[in-house]
């Protein structure tokens, strides 16, 4: 049987070292854009290639306001970003950065605003 590769652990802990970093960074308004500066962002996930060379990020700006403003600035401040990471994670190369708003709280949004329709809800009290 042919099973997807696991993640393996220092691709895992590599993500996690990532996340803090890039958090980190934001808390404290580093960088010089007045988008990020004027919202709270969430790095809810790094996900690391295996080769450790890129790295997905995953954000969520605070009460999902002005998601593409936020992600249109950590784009073009990408760069510096990348710049920062690869001077705190010692690693051989630096990983190439790309943002992407993190839909996984929208779609669990979304399965629980189905769950409560009547139709639904009527459905599984039957069972």
């Amino acid at each position: 049987m042919n099973h997807p590769p696991e993640k393996s652990v220092r691709t895992l802990r590599v993500g996690e070292q990532v996340r803090h970093i890039l958090s980190e960074i934001l808390q404290r308004g580093d960088v010089h854009d007045e988008t990020l500066a004027s919202h709270m962002v969430s790095i809810t996930e790094v996900r690391m290639s295996p080769d450790l060379r890129h790295a997905t990020v995953f954000v969520k700006p605070l009460l999902g306001k002005d998601e593409e403003a936020v992600l249109k600035a950590l784009r073009t401040n990408t760069a510096y970003l990348q710049r920062e990471v690869a001077t705190r994670v010692k690693m051989k190369y630096a990983a190439r950065l790309k943002f992407l708003a993190d839909e996984s709280f929208d779609e669990g949004s979304h399965i629980d605003a189905l769950l409560r329709r009547p139709e639904v809800a009527r459905d599984l009290d039957g069972e």
